[in-house]
């Protein structure tokens, strides 16, 4: 059976602020849509289900989020995910200039946990709070990934 990744889904309470914060930092929104119906309530398993759905892409077209905000049934407001929580943990993001990304996501309010971290001299990265609670790793690479070094 072969099986790919096709994308990841988050519940936002405010779809427009999520899609603002993704495309900000270079995600491009690919599609759009208002679903409900019987299909989605048997999909999602709730009934009367309804919701504004938007799927954004990276850049490379290798990553993608389904961002959905329900109208029916109400959205439940939970505590945000903490990260050493069992189940869906973060979305973690390869940016070019982590200071940069830094800045993007302060203009939205959402500043590192805790700090920059250095790991092994091979990757700086933080989790931020995103929109609706979401932890979102950006992570800069600081040596090029085994494999990808010139020839000389």
């Amino acid at each position: 059976m072969a099986i790919t990744l096709d994308n990841v889904g988050i519940a936002v309470g405010d779809l427009e602020a999520a899609i603002a914060f993704f495309t900000d930092l270079g995600l491009t929104v690919v599609g759009r849509d208002e679903v409900r119906g019987e299909w989605t309530d048997t999909a999602v398993g709730l009934d009367g289900n309804h919701a504004r759905i938007a799927l954004l892409a990276t850049p490379d077209g290798q990553g993608r989020l389904e961002l959905f905000e329900y109208l029916h049934p109400e959205a439940i407001e939970t505590e945000p995910t903490r990260p050493n929580e069992i189940g869906m943990h973060r979305v973690a993001f390869s940016v070019d200039d982590l200071d940069e990304a830094l800045a993007i996501a302060a203009t939205h309010g959402c500043l590192p946990l805790r700090g920059v971290a250095n790991y092994r001299d091979m990757y700086r990265l933080t989790y931020v709070r995103g929109p609706s609670g979401i932890l979102v790793m950006l992570a800069e690479a600081l040596t090029p990934p085994a494999g990808l070094q010139g020839d000389g």
